[in-house]
């Protein structure tokens, strides 16, 4: 839906009045009950989401005041997280996404590092999709384009800690061996070119896709089957492992992303990794319900004997971010999709 044109002034509605001041360079800092009053308005006026898409629009639009662009980020940060899908579904569309958005990255407009990656972060969550049934499609296309472009997106909070443990274990223990590079980090060729697979390769990626989506499904079936609190510990041991594995396919999906050619595998890439991102999602939000269930029965315990020693930590408490290596005997089918896409040679066949 491409937004009405307008004789109007953007910043003449009431929204846009709002969003122009709550904005403005002279403000300190993020007024969040301005801003949760701003999206009051979006989410009970008749032309909210389309008024505040235009004032937030002029807003950012050839705008090189650094203070400005960072208040109005923090504003749709906010609006993205409690307006409605009529007002979503107007942000990650592309007129607002791109002709906004992504050419705030621009180097004439000299944005600091962290702004940068606030963008990018954007439009890597969003392409992931919303509840309600907001189409992302037209996120999802420049995502990938930038993708292509080489653009490196930030880690999301689980990657970056992910991170900070390996260098932290690391450098306490210089005889551990560094961690090897990803399976198909070998057949990944430089940003600036493209991979273009034979019909042989399509068929067994698609193979191996095949098998990330069975344990997808594992993954959720297990989610569903369980409650924090009251687990089964098979099933967890082994939802455990899942994580692991798909946060390592994850990464070998996005580099293929990058350089594949084929339309058809591109848009298999982007479905499965969807999929993927929200049973991983699904995962951790499971771990801290749980972290808050065993938080309160520790409370309980203690409420209830006020002279016992504290608790220890309970030995249950799942991270998945931080699950040690398993024996590889211990793995069986899990890893047999790294271990097969290891093997893929994706150079080009000699004539």
């Amino acid at each position: 839906m491409a937004f009405g044109k307008s004789h109007r002034d953007p910043y003449a509605t009431s929204v846009g009045h709002l969003i122009e001041k709550a904005t403005f360079a002279g403000v300190q800092t993020e007024d969040w009950g301005q801003f949760m009053h701003i999206c009051d308005i979006i989410n009970t006026a008749h032309d909210g989401p389309k008024d505040a898409i235009k004032a937030l629009k002029k807003r950012i639009s050839k705008n090189y005041n650094h203070k400005e662009i960072q208040l109005t980020l923090s504003l749709i940060d906010m609006c993205m997280q409690n307006c409605g899908p009529s007002f979503q579904s107007l942000i990650v569309k592309k007129e607002f996404i791109k002709d906004s958005l992504v050419k705030l990255l621009n180097p004439r407009y000299n944005l600091p590092l962290d702004i940068q990656n606030r963008i990018l972060n954007f439009i890597k969550t969003w392409s992931q999709g919303f509840a309600g049934g907001v189409d992302v499609s037209e996120v999802k296309e420049v995502y990938l384009d930038l993708l292509k472009k080489g653009v490196q997106f930030p880690p999301s909070e689980a990657e970056a800690e992910t991170a900070r443990q390996e260098a932290t274990q690391i450098s306490s223990n210089p005889s551990t061996s560094v961690p090897t590079a990803p399976a198909l980090s070998s057949v990944i060729v430089p940003k600036s070119s493209t991979l273009t697979l034979v019909p042989e390769q399509i068929g067994k990626l698609h193979s191996e896709l095949d098998m990330v989506k069975m344990n997808v499904r594992v993954m959720s079936a297990i989610l569903m089957d369980n409650v924090p609190g009251s687990e089964n510990r098979e099933d967890i041991e082994l939802l455990q492992k899942l994580y692991k594995t798909g946060r390592e396919m994850q990464e070998r999906i996005m580099d293929l992303l990058i350089v594949v050619e084929n339309e058809d595998v591109t848009i298999e890439l982007i479905q499965v990794n969807e999929d993927l991102n929200n049973a991983l999602l699904g995962c951790e939000r499971f771990t801290r319900n749980q972290q808050r269930i065993l938080e309160q029965n520790r409370n309980q315990r203690e409420d209830a004997n006020t002279t016992s020693e504290p608790s220890a930590p309970s030995c249950d408490l799942l991270d998945f971010r931080l699950s040690p290596p398993m024996p590889r005997a211990t793995l069986g089918e899990l890893n047999t999709v790294n271990a097969q896409l290891s093997d893929l040679n994706f150079s080009s066949p000699s004539p």
